[in-house]
């Protein structure tokens, strides 16, 4: 049984010690709202909140998931279900390690770029054959660092499985073989391609892999301590929620799991799988108190805790719409208004509210009107890749925007 405690600072002494006494459980951060005009939320939504994740648990939608919801010094955080269906599996708790999948582009891609064109070592408009003469075939000469962004390069969604092949200099030459199916700027693909090609960008620039570029200019900085890609380096398997089992037959979801083999600590993409776990489009693992330190600092203009870690520019424009006119709406990294982005605002944050998916079951939003965000982490992938959540992103959404008081 949960326990819906009215925000913990507005309740009478008397009973706060009741409570205590009583030893009622409360969620892992019980509600706080302060007092006066300041942001709160709607302590009777949480109810409905739970209610939603946990009839996708009880329907093998997902195992388990944490949930995050902040808004100004109001937060609710919960963590739901089991790490796997399995009955004698450990419990999710909010220091549980997920893998992150595309959210991986804006957490650690996106910000990267933007930190080295506030340097002047990329310019946003410059061609990708600049950094890449390799790739000047097949209609990509014209593509930008800002079409990469915002997926408007006209290059397909992923590289090729076939034929099989492996490591981080095999995927930069099938990118680089790919022909653009649409003129570069005249078309809206989401494609993992351009965050490959960005990944490598930033190596190509920095002489220094993604991730730990990534680590000391992002994560580190920003004290989000349980996040980085391999996490295996750092974690213990144990608090990592898996993500995909091998099918009896051997041929697992994507062709390349044995039977009983399990992900965990692994990335789940199976590209990234191919690149060693690194790469611009996927391979960050991260838990949903990272994730809100990183919306909070969005929210703070690029500084949390008196450490800058993007410039308000960056900030506009990694948030706010940067794609060409007519074509889905995104910043350079953010998804506003594209189809992807309508489940995960929910029906009551506005156009404007900005945010990404991950294709393992997470969801960052954030709405800069309300100053209010929502964090979902989730294993949904687990066992088979089979579930769809998407009725859930669109509930949550909806929900987390009616408890921040959003009109």
């Amino acid at each position: 049984m949960r326990i819906y405690p009215l925000p913990f600072r507005t309740l009478p002494a008397a009973v706060c010690i009741a409570v205590l006494a009583a030893g009622c459980a409360l969620p892992s951060r019980a509600p706080r709202a302060p007092a006066g005009d300041a942001p709160q939320l709607d302590v009777r939504r949480f109810p409905q909140i739970d209610a939603a994740i946990d009839a996708a648990v009880d329907a093998h939608k997902l195992p388990g998931a944490v949930f995050h919801l902040e808004h100004g010094d109001a937060v609710y955080e919960q963590a739901y279900g089991r790490l796997t269906y399995d009955d004698d599996a450990a419990s999710v708790t909010t220091a549980t390690v997920y893998d992150a999948a595309s959210l991986t582009k804006v957490l650690a891609t996106a910000p990267s770029v933007l930190v080295l064109a506030e340097q002047g070592r990329i310019g946003l408009d410059d061609k990708l054959v600049k950094y890449f003469p390799e790739c000047a075939n097949g209609g990509k000469e014209t593509i930008t660092i800002r079409q990469l962004l915002t997926h408007s390069s006209g290059l397909p969604a992923g590289l090729p499985k076939d034929p099989d092949w492996r490591g981080r200099a095999a995927a930069h030459k099938l990118a680089c073989e790919q022909t653009v199916t649409h003129a570069p700027g005249t078309f809206f693909r989401y494609s993992d391609i351009n965050y490959i090609l960005l990944g490598q960008i930033v190596e190509k620039v920095t002489g220094t892999p993604l991730d730990d570029y990534a680590q000391s200019h992002i994560f580190a900085p920003l004290r989000m301590q349980n996040t980085g890609y391999l996490p295996l380096r750092r974690v213990d398997a144990e608090a990592i929620a898996p993500t995909q089992l091998g099918r009896d037959d051997g041929k697992g979801a994507h062709g390349d799991l044995a039977p009983g083999e399990l992900l965990r600590g692994v990335v789940h993409d199976p590209t990234v799988r191919r690149m060693g776990g690194v790469a611009g489009s996927a391979g960050v693992f991260t838990t949903v108190g990272d994730v809100a330190r990183y919306a909070r600092m969005l929210l703070a203009g690029g500084v949390l805790d008196g450490v800058r870690i993007l410039s308000p520019q960056s900030v506009r424009l990694l948030t706010t719409v940067q794609s060409p006119p007519g074509l889905a709406r995104r910043g350079l990294g953010m998804d506003i208004d594209s189809p992807y982005a309508k489940r995960p605002r929910g029906s009551v944050f506005p156009v404007g509210s900005y945010g990404h998916t991950g294709f393992t079951g997470c969801v960052l939003w954030v709405d800069p009107g309300s100053r209010a965000f929502y964090v979902f982490l989730s294993n949904r992938v687990y066992p088979d890749d089979k579930s769809n959540v998407l009725d859930l992103y669109t509930r949550m959404g909806t929900l987390a925007a009616q408890a921040a008081g959003v009109d």
